[in-house]
């Protein structure tokens, strides 16, 4: 049997960052799935291919070990562990009982387990065995997984219960891996911040040998919307008004997002000028943050005769520079 590059049947660099890894086995196997691909055997075999890769990658210990052997496998008997795997215990050759490794490939078996190949290694691999010893999985946790959960502007002020669906890595009775739905039931906590995470214990991956599974952790991305801007915690929005308006003041209706308010508008204020409301923000470590008003001054683009007679009037009678007195 041949070496097989891991590294490269995932398109990532050999000091590629889990994170990486993660994206491109997630990439890869969204274009190879079976269920995308029916009667295509090169888009099965791929499949399995990218899985195996994540298998070993995704795992920091297997990961060391097989960068260790790389393409010199085939020298394991010489092999001296690396620091750190000081209890590791190997078993080459012989007639030792088949480990549970459907759907891997011969080389995947000879490196981490299965029938006249190296057993697993003890620590906290979740493999231990020594020659003449079955494959027992000892219990280990399951690794923490990250998703992203887009919310809008509005989901993340108010929060409350939602729906989600993500893809998890399964296995098949003949113990091939495949993606497959899950539904869960998130509670968003009110005014939760862009970047924010939500943590779902026990919903990561399964633990082995009965360990418990990881924590799932959902990072926050709060989509743009179409009337606010949000700047860190702090809710803006602009609203417009007439020059009467803003020069003897006014109550105007603004938005909110917990509906429309009616605000003072103080005479003499100038466009651009923002008028904080206090609490309408998004929670931070202060508290929650504010919403702010941002006054954009509109004038008419047509106008009457008498209108303009009387514009022309007010210039007569200003003496107001407002390049002088800025």
């Amino acid at each position: 049997m041949d070496y097989k590059d891991y590294y490269k049947l995932l398109g990532v660099s050999h000091d590629a960052s889990q994170e990486e890894i993660s994206k491109a086995f997630k990439k890869l196997a969204r274009k190879c799935h079976p269920d995308l691909n029916p009667g295509d055997c090169k888009a099965e075999s791929n499949f399995k291919d990218i899985n195996e890769a994540y298998e070993v990658l995704r795992d920091p210990e297997k990961r060391k070990l097989y960068d260790q052997l790389g393409p010199n496998w085939k020298d394991g008997q010489n092999f001296q562990p690396p620091p750190g795997y000081e209890n590791v215990r190997y078993h080459f050759g012989g007639g030792g009982p088949q480990g549970d490794m459907g759907g891997f490939s011969d080389f995947f078996q000879t490196i981490f387990g299965g029938s006249g190949g190296m057993g697993g290694f003890g620590g906290g691999s979740g493999f231990g065995a020594g020659p003449g010893q079955g494959y027992r999985r000892r219990p280990s946790r399951g690794t923490d997984v990250e998703a992203l959960l887009e919310l809008t502007l509005e989901e993340a002020y108010h929060g409350g219960s939602k729906a989600i669906t993500l893809q998890e890595q399964a296995q098949s009775p003949d113990g091939r891996p495949y993606l497959k739905p899950k539904t869960l039931s998130v509670t968003i906590p009110a005014g939760v911040r862009d970047g924010a995470k939500i943590r779902l214990a026990g919903q990561g991956s399964q633990g082995a040998g009965g360990g418990p599974a990881g924590d799932l952790y959902l990072k926050v991305a709060i989509r743009p919307h179409s009337r606010f801007k949000l700047e860190d915690v702090n809710v803006v929005v602009d609203v417009p008004l007439a020059p009467w308006e803003a020069v003897l003041g006014a109550t105007v209706r603004v938005p909110t997002l917990d509906g429309e308010i009616d605000l003072n508008i103080p005479p003499g204020i100038s466009s651009g000028r923002k008028l904080r409301i206090k609490g309408k923000g998004l929670a931070g470590k202060a508290g929650r943050g504010d919403q702010f008003v941002r006054v954009m001054v509109h004038v008419p683009k047509e106008l009457t005769d008498k209108q303009r007679a009387l514009w022309e009037e007010l210039a007569r009678e200003s003496s107001y520079d407002p390049r002088q007195h800025h």
